[in-house]
């Protein structure tokens, strides 16, 4: 049996680990002061899409995108600093990823391009990183090192952060995989109506063909009075 006074012990402990759990667990779920742009936009065949974003100078940046749906699934990406100065240029490129440090203040330009094509348009994704996460547990004013639990809050925080990243890649893959799959189905579904069309013209020519092998030929005389 428990003794008395047993369980307001157990209760107190209880309460005192709630309220060192709860700030570990909003660090975890609250996102970090980073900014990141993440879009999936439609750029139509002949047109050209520009974003604009304001990157303070040493800040470290990461453009990558990749082409979900369209075409060869190609696309031309172009990045220029305030001066107008390329920092970074493909063409038709499926999938790339660029790295960069902003060498001075000011908005920051960078445009993806579909004007090559004249009839496909395009499903771009692209994900555009400004700076990096600030520490879960910022160093400053700490006289210790990190608690046994922080360091877990820590690995589980960075796991998070691996379990994303990979959701979103499989998910393009799946969507990437999705349009093929429908793209083959199409053409497979045009080639069997082409040929039950042809074999529907091939069977009407040999009935006609067969029926006139089989066919009486009427000859007419005629008679020239002399």
């Amino acid at each position: 049996m428990p003794r008395p006074g047993s369980a307001p012990r157990w209760s107190a402990a209880a309460g005192r680990w709630g309220c060192r759990l709860l700030p570990l667990l909003l660090l975890l779920l609250l996102p970090g002061p980073s900014g990141a742009s993440e879009i999936t936009f439609e750029l139509p065949d002949n047109a050209k899409q520009c974003f604009y974003e304001d990157i303070t100078q040493g800040t470290k940046c990461t453009l990558e995108f990749q082409v979900i749906t369209g075409g060869h699934y190609d696309v031309d990406c172009r990045l220029e600093d305030p001066d107008g100065k390329v920092l970074y240029k493909e063409m038709k490129k499926q999938y790339d990823s660029f790295t960069f440090t902003a060498s001075r203040n000011g908005t920051y330009k960078f445009c993806f391009s579909n004007e090559f094509s004249t009839f496909t348009h395009k499903t771009v994704y692209f994900d555009f990183q400004v700076g990096e996460d600030p520490p879960l547990f910022p160093s400053e004013n700490r006289v210790s090192a990190l608690t046994q639990m922080e360091s877990a809050c820590v690995s589980i925080h960075e796991a998070l952060k691996s379990v994303i990243d990979y959701q979103t890649h499989f998910r393009l893959r799946e969507a990437q995989g999705r349009s093929r799959a429908e793209d083959l189905n199409t053409r497979v579904a045009y080639w069997s109506v082409g040929e039950a069309l042809i074999l529907l013209v091939v069977s009407i020519g040999q009935v006609f063909l067969l029926k006139s092998f089989f066919s009486d030929k009427r000859t007419t005389t005629t008679r020239v009075g002399s």
